[in-house]
């Protein structure tokens, strides 16, 4: 079975389980925002994209479709986030131009241009489709263009003070502003179980980055935060998957490994599986070791992405956690050769981190399309495993008709 089929029919399943309503119910009713021509290897259709997050069943056999038809390069540039200052956003249009499927923006302050830049960028892509533009708007200390966009407060002090309703709405409020600015995708909620209120750092990735450490509350809160989210038009990302709670460390600045696996399936992954019936369109998959499941960084680990799929049902868009972090290098891995190995592990998107210079930042993100298209060549990537994963970072943001 293809991965392509497998997410077919495991979403299925989700669908089955989400029929409460939840981020399905609300990314299935779409609203023209703008449209497109979208070619098939036929006539003309049209692309329009939706308010929420996800893509149908439907959008994904399109997309699969549209870009199997592609060469092996175009489909790496899919694959490949670029990571780039909010004040050097308008640096981005060769890799608009170019067809890279994702921008990674960073910084607290942006240009007043700067949403105005980005639907100049959305204008220049190949065929017509969007590129996600995410940003890390978590809440709290974890804040981008903050003259833009408004912040609510963190996620623990959200979820010792807020109910589910109020985290909702706090999330469309973060949602419509992001949408105003030229955001569509939010790298956020932290779905970790994390009872520390410290301000994450080294020792602790999460503390006051989570809503709480019972799992039930930040299923329940972590999943609200989603839903507003979608309710604005913003495709919500869960993260770290299967969970950074109690981490040994930071991955950010080395390697670092979850509790243990038995632990998290009997806790930690409440809430991912909360979402994932809601009908969250994402997930990031972290970069620490599982023990009892894996001793390799959780976003290179094959293992993982079969648990998510196959196991939980999920099948929306999978990204890795930044492969600049220090628990990748330290592993004796750049960027490009991490890249490589996600892709074959089941990742649909690669993240990196910022680069110091514009000029730095596409070439790293050319370097890493690069890679992942060799490594089809010489078949370290099966070609099938590629497309799919372009078919996923289309199908996330633009509904497609075949």
């Amino acid at each position: 079975m293809t991965r392509s089929l497998a997410r077919l029919v495991v979403g299925g399943l989700a669908a089955a389980a989400a029929a409460a309503p939840g981020l399905v119910g609300a990314s299935s009713t779409t609203t023209a925002t703008s449209s497109t021509t979208t070619t098939l290897g036929g006539p003309a259709l049209p692309t329009t994209t939706t308010t929420a997050a996800a893509g149908s069943v439907g959008d994904l056999v399109c997309a699969r479709r549209l870009v199997s038809g592609w060469g092996v390069a175009r489909l790496a540039e899919e694959v490949v986030a670029v990571s780039i200052g909010a004040g050097h956003i308008g640096a981005v249009g060769p890799a608009a131009h170019a067809g890279f499927g994702a921008v990674l923006v960073f910084g607290e302050r942006a240009p007043a241009a700067f949403s105005s830049v980005v639907a100049r960028l959305q204008t220049m892509t190949p065929d017509g489709l969007r590129m996600l533009v995410m940003s890390d708007e978590e809440g709290g200390g974890v804040a981008r263009l903050t003259n833009l966009v408004a912040a609510p407060p963190w996620a623990k002090t959200m979820g010792a003070r807020f109910d589910p309703a109020r985290i909702r709405l706090a999330g469309e409020r973060l949602g419509a502003s992001m949408v105003a600015a030229g955001l569509n995708v939010d790298l956020a909620p932290v779905l970790d179980v994390d009872s520390s209120t410290a301000y994450p750092g080294r020792r602790d990735p999460d503390g006051l980055r989570s809503f709480s450490g019972v799992p039930a509350t930040v299923a329940a809160d972590g999943t609200a935060f989603a839903q507003g989210l979608a309710a604005a038009g913003v495709t919500a990302v869960a993260k770290h998957f299967p969970g950074l709670g109690g981490a040994t460390g930071n991955t950010d600045d080395g390697p670092a490994a979850t509790r243990p696996w038995p632990q998290l399936v009997g806790a930690d992954l409440a809430p991912f599986s909360a979402a994932i019936a809601a009908g969250v369109p994402a997930v990031m998959v972290a970069n620490a070791r599982v023990p009892g499941l894996t001793a390799r960084p959780a976003s290179l680990s094959p293992v993982v992405y079969r648990y998510l799929r196959e196991r939980m049902g999920f099948r929306g868009l999978t990204m890795t956690d930044s492969l600049s972090a220090g628990a990748i290098s330290a592993a004796g891995l750049s960027v490009p050769a991490a890249a490589v190995q996600a892709v074959a592990a089941g990742a649909d998107l690669v993240l990196a981190g910022p680069s110091p210079t514009p000029t730095g930042a596409l070439a790293l993100a050319r370097a890493t399309a690069s890679a992942i298209a060799a490594a089809v060549t010489t078949g370290a990537v099966a070609r099938a495993t590629l497309v799919d994963a372009a078919a996923g970072v289309v199908a996330t943001r633009n509904a497609l008709s075949c």
